[in-house]
């Protein structure tokens, strides 16, 4: 039974309306809602479900260092220029010992600080792998049930293997910099596997020619069918705003292709079904732990441990214990 008061309903409500209306507060609002995971949630995206699909989502990754926030920031200078209304989600690492986390991303952002038209909002990983903060799909629908044309989600500095980002962008741009890896690293399964654009940023430094020949010779190793997307490969120095146009013109092409060959509508299906999946393991970890008050799983994990049943079994008897309570 909902313990939602009918006065906290009349507030979503208000909230989502004074947000359609660009208002920034109503906005911060709903994204803090959604981050603290508050018994309002389902309500606000009852609320959003009429906005889904009506953002582009852009997102953008790489490891530590390559230039992701001034990347982002110049994006955004682009995007608005062409009159788009642009939403960035700026992924934070959290501290493992306090849970908390910088937020320095918004910091690089400052140019866009008194911009309506640009919302900006910095979210803590909160230990979340991936790159992505758990709460950053129902963020993404805030932003675009809030109107915004583009919402730019710039995740964590990442490695080979934080790809999340992927099943949530219609375009995933991931940066690279000269120095940060040879050729065997170019080839290598995981986060660059998930590109439909890479980015050589910081192009003007010695072995930039280098890395850009080492992704042009990854992606010509690849195999492809017949009309399948061909990542591209763009030069940018973002820190002198030079190649942005170029990314923007990529991102352009592939979204172009996304909706021609029907892909768009196959990518943000396995979005939704990402996002469901991640609710209901959620739900299923909160029900685990209420049962006995976590008795039950402590004293199956003692008769694991002692020999007297199996991870498999123990597991079987825990999920008939949580359908019997339901």
């Amino acid at each position: 039974m909902s313990t939602v008061s009918p006065r906290r309903s009349r507030d979503v409500s208000d909230l989502v309306s004074r947000a359609r209306e660009g208002d920034p507060r109503a906005v911060a609002r709903l994204v803090t809602l959604v981050e603290s995971g508050d018994p309002l949630l389902p309500e606000i995206a009852a609320a959003l479900a009429p906005y889904a699909g009506q953002a582009q989502v852009i997102g953008l990754t790489g490891s530590p260092g390559v230039g992701k926030s001034t990347t982002t920031n110049e994006l955004v200078r682009v995007l608005r220029a062409r009159g788009a209304r642009v939403g960035v989600l700026a992924v934070d690492p959290s501290s493992p010992f306090t849970g908390g986390a910088i937020l320095g991303d918004r910091v690089r952002m400052q140019d866009h600080a008194t911009d309506s038209g640009v919302y900006i909002r910095s979210m803590s990983s909160r230990g979340h792998l991936g790159g992505l903060s758990a709460a950053t799909p129902a963020a993404v629908r805030v932003l675009e049930g809030a109107g915004c044309d583009v919402v730019v989600v710039e995740t964590v500095g990442v490695g080979q293997a934080e790809v999340d980002v992927a099943s949530l962008a219609d375009t995933c741009l991931v940066l690279l910099a000269p120095g940060m890896g040879d050729a065997i690293q170019a080839v290598k399964a995981g986060i660059l596997e998930i590109a439909d654009v890479f980015v050589v940023n910081k192009a003007d430094r010695d072995g930039a020619d280098a890395t850009y020949r080492d992704i042009q010779g990854m992606i010509a190793l690849g195999e492809r069918e017949p009309g399948q997307w061909r990542p591209q490969v763009v030069r940018a120095v973002a820190s002198r705003s030079e190649g942005i146009d170029g990314i923007v013109e990529a991102v352009d092409k592939h979204r172009a292709w996304l909706a021609g060959s029907g892909a768009l509508t196959l990518r943000r299906r396995r979005r939704a079904q990402v996002e469901i999946e991640a609710i209901v393991v959620g739900r299923l970890r909160a029900r685990i732990g209420s049962v006995g008050d976590g008795a039950e799983l402590t004293a199956l994990s003692a008769d694991v441990v002692e020999g007297r049943t199996d991870p498999y079994a123990a597991a079987e008897r825990l999920l008939a214990r949580i359908a019997a309570d339901r």
